[in-house]
């Protein structure tokens, strides 16, 4: 990943990307998913999403990895904590209120630090990668995520050419090309054509597409 691009939007406070209330997309599909109240979470690329906090405060814990220090330092401080830091080999790791984050390239985890998750929630990942990446990283989540796990997955659609991303546009068969050989790939919702947020628009974008998807592998948890 291009560590120093991330690195310098939190630095100079460029994240519009961060939310300052937790997804609908997530509030509306995570309870259909039907993952156990305690299961734990994976959040990949996590920031400081308050999204988190809505899964926490619904019993699960949340492991979480993103490279910027800032952002796991600010999740914790707007969160109200004070985490206990250790490494956990190439990764720095916060733990505190049922969140385990840790800092550094999401491509360093191994299967054993995800072992106890049964879900995972892909707001920001997926698009955030250029497409020589999302392969690579597909396939690195197959192998780390445990036999029997569900994601929720939210992509967007857009006319690339109008606006360079991230967030990348991540069309659904895109979405069947790369998850479809190890996950039963199911689309719970695609939105019209919308009027692309101002945010967008100062960037070259009329319209988007929102695509939310559950991603099975093993039984359903029920």
């Amino acid at each position: 990943m291009k560590a120093d691009f991330w690195h310098e939007r939190w630095k100079k406070g460029q994240i519009g990307f961060h939310n300052e209330e937790a997804n609908a997309h997530l509030i509306r599909h995570w309870p259909g998913l039907d993952i156990e109240r305690l299961a734990t979470v994976f959040v990949p690329l996590c920031g400081k999403s308050l999204d988190m906090r809505w899964l926490r405060e619904r019993g699960h814990p949340v492991i979480g990895i993103d490279l910027s220090p800032i952002a796991i330092r600010s999740f914790f401080e707007e969160a109200g904590l004070k985490p206990a830091t250790t490494r956990a080999g190439p990764l720095e790791r916060f733990s505190a209120g049922g969140f385990d984050l840790r800092c550094g390239d999401l491509f360093d985890l191994e299967k054993e630090d995800l072992h106890a998750v049964r879900g995972c929630y892909d707001r920001g990942a997926l698009v955030a990668l250029p497409p020589d990446l999302r392969r690579r990283y597909v396939d690195h989540l197959a192998r780390i995520l445990p036999e029997r796990v569900t994601i929720l997955l939210i992509t967007v659609e857009y006319d690339q050419s109008k606006m360079p991303g991230p967030p990348h546009s991540v069309p659904p068969a895109e979405v069947e090309a790369l998850y479809g050989g190890e996950f039963e790939v199911d689309p719970l919702w695609s939105s019209g054509w919308l009027e692309a947020s101002p945010h967008f628009r100062e960037r070259g974008l009329d319209v988007r597409r929102d695509h939310v998807f559950r991603l099975d592998r093993g039984s359903r948890t029920s």
